[in-house]
């Protein structure tokens, strides 16, 4: 896949494990996470110099509703990913930062009060940049 991150993150989830969902990422979406791993997290983590976490990637209608997540979430498209660099809020502060001022997306949030940032690269619609905070 990318040269730090695989498909395996994206499907990886405790949720799922823990309720026995299949968590299969479709061939159709495939393409999704690799956008988003060449534009955004690659060049993300090369800039960063040290290892980030993908808390969240895709999720299949099952699982999203399991984690309490948007019935239009950009995650049931394999688009999104929750990153973490699990060190700090403020280390989490410099991905956000650097991804809203040099990276293509389209949604960016800082959530949980920076516990982990979202980002969303949805092909055609890179320009968008929406920012929230959550």
């Amino acid at each position: 896949m990318g040269k730090y991150f695989s498909i395996a993150e994206f499907v990886k989830s405790d949720t799922a494990d823990r309720k026995g969902i299949n968590n299969r990422i479709p061939h159709e979406f495939v393409p999704h996470v690799e956008n988003l791993i060449d534009k955004v997290l690659d060049p993300l983590r090369e800039w960063y110099g040290k290892p980030i976490y993908v808390n969240s990637g895709y999720r299949c209608p099952e699982l999203n509703r399991a984690v309490g997540g948007v019935g239009n979430s950009y995650h049931l498209l394999g688009c999104a990913a929750d990153l973490d660099t699990r060190l700090s809020k403020s280390e989490n502060g410099k991905l956000f930062e650097y991804i809203k001022e040099h990276l293509p997306f389209t949604e960016l949030g800082w959530e949980g009060n920076g516990a982990w940032i979202h980002v969303a690269l949805v092909l055609g619609r890179e320009e968008e940049k929406e920012v929230f905070y959550a």
